[in-house]
């Protein structure tokens, strides 16, 4: 399988961050049928110096860019604009040390 890096940043206009709140349900939602179909990896809100939310790391993996970008199509923070800046890297996570 393929493993990508995403970091993404939130937009920042006043309704931001509630916006993302709404939509949050349905991201995490998604987030668990990723974990149950294996797609998963780990991920977690990045926080400003208040402890708010402005974006999300995640580490997924595919086995082609194709269901990536199938996934993209669907994600809730990119679909309600939740994310303004998205950075999609390909990634491995290291073994064991």
């Amino acid at each position: 399988m393929n493993q990508y890096l995403v970091i993404a940043y939130d937009f920042t206009d006043d309704g931001a961050l509630e916006r993302r709140m709404a939509v949050r349900p349905a991201h995490l939602e998604g987030t668990r049928q990723l974990r149950q179909t294996g797609n998963y990896i780990l991920g977690g809100a990045i926080l400003d110096d208040h402890g708010r939310m402005i974006g999300s790391t995640m580490v997924l993996q595919f086995d082609s860019d194709g269901q990536l970008e199938a996934w993209k199509k669907q994600e809730p923070y990119i679909t309600q604009h939740i994310w303004e800046k998205i950075e999609i890297r390909p990634f491995k996570v290291a073994g064991a040390i």
